[in-house]
């Protein structure tokens, strides 16, 4: 059952990394902070990945499920 339940997340995560393929990570830095002033900057880190790590994933899950052992 165990098996079973991996391959179903693996499968889910996987489908989500196919459609999904990146998001942008915004940070804020102070780079002035004087008395009641305060200046900051919006820094915008995108970060990508490959939809083949989806595509991975997904086969990885299929397989858990496929070839995983079932118990009585």
């Amino acid at each position: 059952m165990r098996t079973r339940n991996a391959g179903v997340i693996l499968m889910i995560v996987g489908i989500i990394l196919v459609i999904y393929t990146g998001f942008t990570m915004i940070t804020k830095d102070k780079v002035v902070d004087v008395g009641p002033v305060e200046i900051t900057k919006e820094e915008k880190h995108p970060v990508q990945w490959s939809p083949v790590v989806g595509v991975v994933l997904l086969a990885g899950g299929i397989g858990l499920i496929a070839f995983g052992k079932h118990r009585s």
